[in-house]
């Protein structure tokens, strides 16, 4: 074979059989993709990107009403949006939260966290289980390390070296008579699979809780009774697995309400409220005997594992409506919701049966009604029911309750009514005080405020897996808090005989992260080994870090077989 080359030529080597032939890749068949998809699948990456999209995809709920919410908002956005609304509902945006691409998102994301924790947690109990590694040769390849002698013996430097290490909470071993191996922080990794787990079992716990739990509202009037099934709610949100008869017979009559204003202090604090008291007569089962009990602010009533909490309190007018034709076509008391701190209060009564058109009251009322000082209008000067009054204004036409929308009872809609004005052609509105009535104009009727009484607005919630719930996110703070502030650390000493029956003890500090303070620890269990040193290396003290990359030999502590859930 010729070997003569121009200058700056490499020689040439013949190409054989084998060279000749093209690369072809092995083909993965359907084991082989399945396993790619499933280490795909269950990364730490995978996990990260599956929960910013469990974030993503949970906002529309907040912004878009959801028809097991509040149903009457869905009918709003409907009407408001006509040409979005339809789209909304092809994608399933009126119920995102049991939505397929949502539910999914959720799977995925629970399934990867497994997939992921489960042989993380195989090897860390691996690791929990195996002694610390054997020194290497040359501890002065480690990123921190240090030599004394001293005039003490092997055993006597050993033993002082063990109880230093296990003060510091250090894992010894002595794998010979010249070395001891210690580490510690197995917390750190430890800590971070108990985030995960715990991060899998609150999601278990949520999605329990989705299938079993309730919540609902409702709005009790004094001396109503109230029961707990699915038409006395004003509205519910119930979880899949949730019927109506999987509510317990419970019910309770609202017997009193007192609420305590302050009305000594002056400033802002006139008229700030400072107690709420509600008393029920609690019937647990049908035929028990009824049993009086107290609900309060943070005080809620606790029954059949579900809990009643007051969260809303307000008054509710007693009004009697008679139409054009003499007929009383309304009388009840009707709860009006409070605008600002003096409760002034709207409300509304429809009366669709009203002639001879149909008939809605628009009302206003004052607990205790004063003039403004600035402006001279009637407000109300004090939250208590000192001074009652109701200002009420009058529509006439179509209420929109036989078209089959579901409507608020809170809120009248204006868009098909005609206000009712008075004769020089201005919407009519009075003032009227308990015991009063006042005659609409036009024939359309007299309005009547018989009296005062309250109501409570009560917020009920049954979730049994909300014990759960708050230990696994306890569990999980722990084990964060625990993998960010514990250090994984790495330490041996070497005992080898000297000259003049000195001893040459030898030091290596590891740690598994950045470490700022081991140099600083390696020092401290070095001067506690050694207290009385004849003399020092200082080509390799402990404040030295190795520069030689080459890495430890036998049984070093950065072996990966030695770190459980690196790559993970």
């Amino acid at each position: 074979m010729s070997t003569d080359l121009r200058d700056g030529q490499k020689p040439r080597l013949p190409e054989t059989e084998d060279q000749s032939r093209p690369i072809v890749q092995p083909r993965l068949g359907l084991l082989g993709w399945l396993r790619w998809i499933w280490r795909q699948l269950t990364s730490m990456r995978t996990a990260l990107i599956l929960l910013m999209l469990l974030a993503l995809a949970a906002v529309p709920g907040s912004l878009i009403p959801q028809t097991r919410i509040d149903p009457s908002a869905v009918t709003g956005f409907v009407e408001d949006h006509p040409d979005l609304a339809p789209w909304v509902r092809r994608l399933d945006g009126f119920d995102v939260y049991g939505s397929p691409w949502f539910s999914a998102i959720y799977l995925l994301l629970f399934i990867s966290l497994i997939g992921c924790v489960v042989p993380r947690t195989r090897l860390q109990f691996k690791a929990l289980l195996a002694k610390p590694p054997k020194a290497p040769r040359r501890l002065e390849r480690m990123p921190v390390h240090g030599t004394v002698t001293t005039t003490d013996s092997p055993e006597e430097v050993l033993a002082k070296a063990r109880k230093a290490l296990r003060r510091k909470y250090y894992r010894v071993h002595a794998h010979d008579g010249q070395t001891l191996s210690a580490d510690r922080g197995l917390l750190q990794e430890t800590g971070n699979l108990l985030f995960h787990l715990s991060l899998v079992g609150l999601l278990a716990a949520m999605a329990i809780g989705s299938f079993v739990s309730y919540s609902g509202q409702n709005v009790v009037i004094v001396g109503d009774k109230w029961a707990n099934t699915l038409p006395q709610y004003d509205t519910f949100e119930g979880g899949r697995n949730v019927g109506a008869d999987d509510l317990p017979p419970y019910s309770f009559t609202l017997k009193s309400f007192t609420a305590e204003f302050d009305s000594e202090s002056t400033g802002d604090q006139f008229g700030a409220a400072r107690d709420f008291e509600a008393k029920v007569d609690l019937v647990r089962e049908p035929g028990a005997e009824p049993q009086e009990q107290t609900i309060r602010v943070n005080q809620p009533l606790d029954v059949d594992g579900a809990r009643l909490f007051l969260v809303g309190n307000g008054y509710a007018p007693v009004i009697t409506v008679r139409d054009g034709e003499g007929n009383e076509v309304w009388s009840a008391a009707v709860p009006f919701l409070s605008n600002d701190a003096n409760y002034t209060s709207t409300g509304v009564v429809k009366m669709p049966d009203a002639k001879p058109e149909q008939l809605g009251l628009l009302g206003v009322f004052l607990p205790t009604a004063g003039t403004d000082p600035d402006t001279g209008a009637e407000v109300s000067v004090f939250p208590d029911d000192d001074n009652p009054k109701l200002q009420v204004y009058a529509f006439t036409g179509d209420l929109g309750l036989d078209d089959g929308v579901a409507r608020s009872v809170y809120v009248l809609d204006e868009g098909k009514l005609e206000q009712v004005k008075n004769a020089e052609g201005e919407q009519f509105t009075q003032t009227i005080g308990v015991g009063e009535s006042v005659e609409l104009p036009g024939g359309n009727g007299t309005v009547t405020l018989d009296g005062v009484s309250r109501y409570v607005a009560l917020d009920i919630r049954y979730d049994p897996t909300k014990v759960y719930a708050l230990v696994f996110a306890l569990m999980a703070l722990f084990g964060v808090t625990a993998s960010l502030f514990v250090r994984r650390r790495r330490v041996w000493f070497r005992v080898t005989p000297g000259a003049d029956g000195t001893t040459v003890v030898g030091i290596g500090g590891l740690s598994r992260t950045e470490d700022t303070q081991l140099a600083e620890e390696v020092r401290r269990l070095l001067t506690a080994a050694v207290p009385t040193r004849v003399k020092e290396s200082p080509e390799t003290s402990t404040d030295t870090a190795a520069t030689d990359p080459t890495p430890p030999s036998e049984g070093a502590a950065t072996d990966r077989s030695t770190q459980p859930g690196e790559g993970v």
